[in-house]
This record gives C-alpha cells, sequence and structure tokens, in this order.
C-alpha cells in the first residue's frame, strides 16, 4: 500500500513538472526566436494575414506590408505571396487588402499574387503552400510578428518549405510593443498545433498528394 502511494505521488509529480516544463520551454523557444529571426534568401515572401477593416490595413498588417517591402527592396526574394480570407459581409480579404498595399507603395503588380484564403495561421499555411508547390517554389520568407514566428516557421517547415522569418520591427506587435501575453498566447497555440493541428495538416498533406 505504501508502495502504491508512494508511486502515485512519484506519477502526480511527474505530471506537475510536465505541465510546467513543456509550456516553459516552447515559451522560452518562442520567445528566442522573435529575437533572432532573420530572412534568408528564397524564391518568394508570404506576408500572412491580420485585421482588416474594409480595406484598410489595420496597424498589426500595415507593420507586416511594410516589412514585406523593405525585404523585397533588399532582394532577398524575386516574388511576393500575400495571403489571408475574410470575414462574413467583408469586401475586402486580408491577403487583398495587403496586395493593393504593396502596389500602392511602388511594388509592381506583376509580382505580387494573393490568396484569398485562411482566417487563421494553419488555414493560411496550407492555402500558400499549395500555391508555392504549384509554382515550383520551394523557400520561403515569412512576414509576421516577432512572437509568430516560431509557429508560423513550424507549420511551413512541417509541409516540406525551406522557411526563414522576417518579424516585424515597428507597431503593435512588434518587440517593443508585444508582451507575455502574446508569448503565453503563441505557446498555447503552439501546443494545439502539435497535439492536434499537425496530425490534420499532414492528414491533408496525403489526401492532395
Amino acid at each position: 500500500m505504501i508502495f502504491l502511494f508512494r508511486l502515485f505521488r512519484r506519477l502526480i509529480t511527474f505530471a506537475l513538472l510536465l505541465v510546467i516544463v513543456i509550456p516553459g520551454y516552447f515559451a522560452y523557444s518562442i520567445w528566442n526566436e522573435g529575437h533572432r529571426a532573420h530572412p534568408i534568401k528564397s524564391d518568394a515572401i508570404v506576408v500572412l494575414g491580420a485585421a482588416q477593416f474594409n480595406g484598410v490595413p489595420s496597424d498589426v498588417l500595415q507593420a507586416r506590408i511594410n516589412r514585406a517591402g523593405e525585404v523585397y527592396h533588399e532582394g532577398l526574394a524575386p516574388r511576393i505571396i500575400t495571403v489571408g480570407g475574410n470575414a462574413k459581409g467583408d469586401n475586402f480579404t486580408e491577403g487583398s487588402t495587403s496586395r493593393r498595399s504593396l502596389i500602392t507603395s511602388g511594388i509592381a503588380k506583376s509580382v505580387i499574387s494573393s490568396i484569398p484564403i485562411g482566417r487563421d495561421t494553419l488555414s493560411s499555411t496550407i492555402a500558400y503552400v499549395n500555391f508555392l508547390r504549384a509554382h515550383k517554389y520551394r523557400s520561403i520568407i515569412i512576414v509576421t510578428d516577432p512572437y509568430h514566428c516560431y509557429r508560423a516557421e513550424a507549420e511551413a517547415k512541417d509541409l516540406g518549405l525551406r522557411a526563414s522569418c522576417a518579424p516585424t520591427l515597428i507597431g503593435p506587435a512588434s518587440l517593443k510593443s508585444a508582451g507575455w501575453r502574446y508569448i503565453a498566447r503563441e505557446t498555447g497555440a503552439y501546443l494545439a498545433y502539435k497535439s492536434v493541428g499537425q496530425f490534420g495538416i499532414h492528414l491533408t498533406d496525403q489526401i492532395k498528394k
């Protein structure tokens, strides 16, 4: 009886350690990637969507658009892919809003493609990966918020792309403005992806093959 009690207590202690250690490890990984991420020369730039208001980018989305333009002008990739769907009743998608803003900034229409799909990171990733595969692109620079880089890169890599990240440098989701709440949210989202979403992404990939 005493042995069973000690065994039970050890199992509970181990479970509690896992609950603390695993999220802590990934929270640190998300923080670290947010501070260390940098773009590597690739086939295309992917601008992940964020909120837009009747074709006007939110501050978060505008920061991503601006960063994508900087990366493009640095010559790190010859094409830009904007991605993101719309909410019910919206006249514009996140992808089309990003594309229009990039064109307005002076980037040629011919180098920008818009994918009007995706209301979350995973659905957006599946959508742009299918597009990139169809066009034989194998490497990408993902433009998003610093603390979003870790999960965004992981999802792209899990579908076979070589991915780096160009985090935004200004705006409400930049390193200067985003805090531990963003990291906590991303930690939960990443763990949910690895436990449930990754199964779905590989199942979808196998079906398409």
